[in-house]
């Protein structure tokens, strides 16, 4: 009987400190370790949650953000034009704006302010006595500046650097690429003589812009 009530004792003993030591793991997971999660969190949050863009420089995030173009303004030669957009024709080369009035930007590539060459056309000349949108592009020199205003009203300005004239066939690998980290802004137009033949001008003047 004695041996009987010894091991009851013992019994209730263990079962005590295993009681005790449930309240305290109840406890610990009850008040003490949402402030160690909390504090987890606070370390993890400002990396884990920050989007792609907010670890890129301001001057990256500013090129981001231009959207696409929808006015061309040159004040220098009374240019305010609508855009078009257009890609490449059947073979290979840019497409043209269906208007003399409207300017076409080269969708393939870069977006005006965004880094690399983004691309405008517009037609030279005049037709049934209308002069065309690009009529007077020879005249623009160093230092003119170009407005791009975009789908969301925010302009950006070019300033041009230099004009160059290609014939129809040439290279102009360096109008549409560029690896310099930069924006820029090259007008496409024709100048030259106009060929019965061939349908087209003889030349092809680009003129080279900047972000200011």
């Amino acid at each position: 009987m004695q041996s009987k009530i010894s091991f009851n004792k013992r019994l209730l003993f263990f079962v005590g400190i295993a009681g005790i030591v449930f309240s305290s793991l109840v406890i610990f997971f009850l008040i003490l370790s949402p402030l160690v999660r909390g504090s987890y969190t606070k370390l993890t949050s400002p990396v884990s949650n920050q989007s792609p863009q907010n670890l890129i420089s301001d001057k990256s995030a500013e090129f981001i953000r231009s959207g696409p173009p929808i006015r061309l303004k040159i004040p220098k030669i009374n240019v305010d034009a609508a855009v078009e957009y257009v890609g490449r024709t059947s073979n290979g080369k840019m497409d043209i704006p269906k208007s003399l009035d409207n300017v076409a930007w080269f969708k393939l590539g870069a977006r005006p302010g965004g880094i690399g060459s983004s691309v405008i056309a517009g037609h030279y000349g005049w037709r049934n006595g209308k002069t065309a949108v690009f009529d007077k592009l020879y005249k623009l020199s160093k230092g003119d500046e170009i407005y791009v205003e975009d789908e969301d009203g925010s302009v950006t300005t070019f300033v041009v650097r230099e004009s160059r004239k290609y014939d129809p066939d040439a290279d102009a690998s360096d109008v549409f690429g560029s690896n310099n980290g930069t924006a820029h802004l090259n007008l496409v137009t024709c100048a030259g003589d106009w060929d019965e033949v061939s349908q087209t001008f003889s030349k092809r003047l680009v003129v080279f812009t900047d972000k200011e």
